[in-house]
């Protein structure tokens, strides 16, 4: 079964994906040959339609995954057949599911000024106070080097994002002062501004951040409901709320479809909020 992997692991490469993406995507196809090795005793070729479908139900119930995450594992089996085994696929065999959607919890302007004031480590002060400032994801604020900060310009360079292309992000002031503090505090690093602990030629690990999130929450007695993606959505919230257009936020967010953005309307106070029922303007009248 390890050549069918290194098969799929190689037409993925292909895609010019991450190495990082690479193994991601190879999570669940790991399982699959594994269930056919140790439990059906049958080569990917060999396997029907019925027995792909008891595999995904085998996969929910074992590994108690979300309706999204198993159709994410749909999509690699549907690679996975299409590219190693050079098979066609047939989505009415083996159909997405369908999942709920929520809004993501965003904390009001002066919940994240409270918590990101609470930290006394410079390091985990500044790396908070980027990804809120500019709306910067979690791996991008990691894989910053000291080039990518334009004092001059105010703004920051992030290189190859998730949508794969370069932007600018901005850069604020009083993010500024806190990144400067912490730059001299830390010896003044010309490479990555935030290095790995263990390894100074290497960025500091994204689960890092998640740790020291959650260490923070728990040292403050509060709910565990920041992620580093709060800061991400609070920013573009935030924005939303101080009358920013949704086509500069998209931008600012490297967002690729303005779909991404229109979320910010739902989860903004003024927006979907502000509106007025037609029925309550009957008769050219505003009812209240």
């Amino acid at each position: 079964m390890d050549e069918y992997l290194k098969q799929y692991r190689e037409m993925i490469s292909l895609r010019g994906l991450t190495d990082h993406t690479i193994i991601s995507y190879s999570t669940y196809i790991h399982a699959y040959l594994k269930y056919l090795s140790e439990i059906l005793h049958k080569l990917p070729e060999d396997v029907s339609w019925a027995e792909l479908r008891d595999f995904i139900r085998w996969l929910q119930k074992e590994k108690q995954l979300s309706d999204r995450t198993v159709n994410h594992c749909i999509s690699q089996l549907r690679f996975f057949t299409m590219y190693v085994l050079h098979r066609p696929w047939n989505p009415t065999q083996l159909p997405m599911r369908r999942f709920d959607t929520y809004l993501p919890y965003v904390p009001s302007q002066k919940e994240v000024w409270d918590f990101i004031q609470s930290f006394s480590n410079l390091k985990h002060k500044a790396v908070i106070s980027l990804m809120y400032s500019s709306g910067l994801r979690v791996g991008e604020v990691c894989a910053l080097r000291y080039e990518d900060i334009s004092r001059s310009s105010m703004r920051i360079h992030i290189c190859h994002s998730k949508a794969r292309s370069d932007r600018y992000a901005i850069l604020s002031q009083k993010a500024l002062d806190i990144l400067t503090q912490y730059w001299f505090r830390a010896g003044k690093p010309r490479g990555f501004l935030f290095p790995n602990r263990n390894d100074p030629q290497r960025p500091m690990a994204a689960y890092t951040v998640n740790q020291f999130i959650f260490a923070k929450e728990t040292e403050l007695g509060m709910e565990h409901r920041f992620t580093c993606h709060t800061f991400r959505h609070a920013f573009g919230t935030h924005l939303y709320e101080n009358g920013t257009d949704l086509l500069t936020i998209k931008a600012l967010l490297g967002h690729k479809s303005l779909n991404s953005t229109t979320i910010y309307v739902h989860l903004a106070s003024n927006g979907t909020a502000n509106a007025v029922s037609p029925f309550d303007r009957m008769g050219g009248v505003l009812h209240e």
